[in-house]
């Protein structure tokens, strides 16, 4: 039966990564190409994204009742062009108007489709709304309804349609430019006419609208005068100009410009073929601004959703805040006044302390819980790349930028971003980010246009930044914009009251993360985590809590002091910890899962995955504990 579907926007949502720069690479395949080109590379290229077998694109024959193919690709290879009466087929319900699908059983609605199991097709409109063909898949095997499809075919059709009207444009001007002269003026696509030196001739209303100039203004308009000065921009403007100066025609290439009324950012898509004389050329162009716009609005939420989908790879050390002493009740009452404000905050106290898991809390309290909180370990972050990393660079800003890169900053545009390990940053980069506290607005490394963006910025470090600003390692004015409300995370050793509480929490998340049926911890174990003086804090606990569950044989644990990373007192008292410390202790713990990956990071089965760790925090942690890997 005829399905037909509207795809909605959030469709583009639904696709992952993956699949949208599988689909970006196969649409731009098909943008060199034109007329006779373009139809077979747009068959031959939709068969390939959707995985149907069958694809192609036919126009009305001598009547609106017969069809011929323009392209034909069928079972992995082109066939040669068909013609056949509309009655009898699926194709004549698609040319009635609007998008037609048959998952299955079309052999059995049209007898005449014989070994045809499934069909999709869609009217291809002109500028004035009529029906000009049609683009058709079909295969021998069923055509689920699926939004990937379905959102596949459109922008196959789409760009179908605009080569459609693009040809029927030029074929016109081609009939008779005197007789059509006034569609030149009145055309929607902006005509030029411009000299080997880029000097305009003549340009057409479109042109002048998209433009911003005036009638007065095209004599002697230097069209290249209107490009930015952004090395991608020129870059692109000077090879078209070349390949005109060659005598090559320049099809599609995308130029950016900016207007001459008032500087705004244009996109075009420009198409120009010298003339056999030499001394000008023919130039078409479309506004493309709003797809590109588009593009790039795709491109940060895509590089979004790919930050948010690592970081839910990543497990927390817990999912919510544990704890009733006074210490963190204090604490979070503080997280609840400042959340409900646009107040920077810098959180300070020890390693495993729970800094990270603060910041989340108060954006989550925050007006800002449904805008994205970006996440960004400085210490983690090779020094020449963390400008890149925070604030994102154009193409071609440095060797190895081969694409233009979107910054954490311009990702938390609406959100909050949470600056861990705060007094890593280089003092050149310090800079730059008062700059965003300060105005907030930042360029790319390599750009020249200010980005405005809107974000909240926490920060937290477990150094003393206030003696990093006396030693001249911190900028004391940065360090005023951050502490404008200061947190302090208390350690685990005052918060006694709190570890029962922890160690319950911690035995239910890694009981049922090992499958092991263990409820409870011994009353000589609950003593000696209480006496115990941990160093390492809450990260220490909840390696120990992990470590007793794997050796556990019953359902109650047993906390045995060769645990720790120091020894305990019997009276309750901390001794100083012994030659295996804690980091001792997480040093052999990080080599020893190295070892049983075979020394590999990232991964499903990496060391990362295993530690849940991020591998960009496990490549520091191994680098400051001084791991290497054998030579054999």
């Amino acid at each position: 039966m005829q399905d037909n579907h509207q795809i909605l926007p959030e469709t583009l949502q639904a696709l992952d990564s993956t699949e949208l720069s599988v689909l970006r690479a196969i649409v731009e395949g098909t943008v060199n190409a034109t007329g006779d080109e373009f139809f077979r590379a747009l068959v031959s290229n939709l068969s390939i994204a959707t995985g149907v077998e069958s694809a192609f694109i036919a126009e009305f024959a001598e009547t609106k009742t017969r069809v011929r193919t323009l392209a034909f690709w069928n079972e992995g290879q082109f066939a040669d062009n068909q013609e056949w009466d509309l009655e009898g087929t699926p194709c004549q319900d698609v040319l009635l108007g609007g998008l037609c699908h048959y998952p299955s059983g079309v052999w059995q609605q049209f007898p005449k489709e014989e070994g045809i199991e499934s069909y999709l097709g869609m009217p291809l409109y002109g500028t004035e709304g009529e029906i000009l063909g049609h683009l058709a898949l079909f295969d021998k095997r069923e055509m689920p309804t699926e939004p990937r499809l379905l959102y596949t075919f459109q922008i196959f059709a789409a760009r179908a349609t605009a080569e459609f009207n693009r040809i029927q444009v030029i074929a016109k001007l081609r009939h008779s430019e005197e007789q059509f002269r006034d569609l030149f003026d009145e055309a929607p696509i902006a005509y030029v006419h411009e000299d080997i030196e880029s000097r305009f001739i003549s340009a057409n209303r479109a042109a002048m609208r998209i433009l911003g100039i005036t009638p007065e203004q095209v004599p002697g308009m230097v069209g290249i005068s209107l490009a930015p000065d952004t090395p991608d921009a020129q870059r692109r403007i000077k090879e078209a100009f070349e390949s005109i100066g060659r005598g090559t025609d320049t099809s599609g290439v995308v130029l950016e410009l900016r207007r001459k009324d008032n500087v705004k950012p244009i996109w075009i898509q420009w198409w120009s073929k010298p003339d056999p004389s030499g001394q000008f050329t023919r130039t078409m162009f479309i506004d493309i601004t709003e797809r590109v716009l588009m593009e790039q609005e795709q491109a940060r939420l895509q590089a979004q959703n790919q930050y948010l989908k690592e970081e839910i790879k990543s497990v927390h050390n817990f999912d919510e805040i544990v704890g009733r002493s006074p210490a963190i009740q204090s604490l979070l009452n503080n997280v609840k006044r400042v959340a409900a404000t646009d107040a920077s905050v810098l959180i300070q106290g020890e390693s495993g302390t729970g800094k990270e898991l603060i910041a989340h809390a108060i954006h989550s309290a925050s007006k800002r819980q449904k805008n994205p909180l970006i996440k960004v370990n400085c210490a983690a972050l090779p020094s020449g790349l963390i400008e890149s990393e925070l604030f994102g660079h154009e193409k071609g800003a440095f060797t190895g930028a081969i694409a233009k890169r979107i910054g954490r900053f311009e990702l938390a545009d609406g959100g909050t971003i949470f600056l861990d390990e705060i007094g890593e940053i280089p003092l050149d980069i310090q800079v730059k980010l008062l700059r965003v506290l300060q105005e907030q607005e930042f360029e790319r490394v390599g750009g020249q246009t200010p980005i405005k963006v809107d974000v909240r910025v926490i920060a937290a470090t477990n150094r003393n930044l206030h003696h990093e600003v006396a030693e001249k390692n911190f900028r004391e004015d940065l360090y005023y914009r951050l502490n404008v409300f200061p947190l302090t995370t208390p350690p685990l050793r005052d918060r006694i009251d709190d570890i029962p509480l922890l160690a319950y929490f911690l035995i239910d998340k890694y009981a049922m993360k090992m499958g092991k049926k263990v409820t409870g911890i011994s009353e000589l174990s609950m003593q000696r985590l209480q006496s115990y003086r941990w160093p390492g804090n809450i990260r220490e606990l909840e390696n120990v809590i992990e470590r007793a569950i794997i050796l556990a044989d019953s359902a109650t644990i047993e906390i045995e002091t060769n645990l720790f990373s120091g020894r305990t007192e019997s009276n309750g008292k901390a001794e100083t910890a012994n030659d295996a410390s804690f980091e001792a202790v997480t040093r052999q713990h990080i080599l020893s899962v190295l070892e049983q990956t075979r020394w590999v990071i990232e991964g499903a089965n990496g060391a990362a995955h295993i530690l849940n760790l991020q591998p960009s925090t496990l490549r520091y942690r191994i680098k400051k504990l001084g791991i290497v890997k054998p030579s054999h």
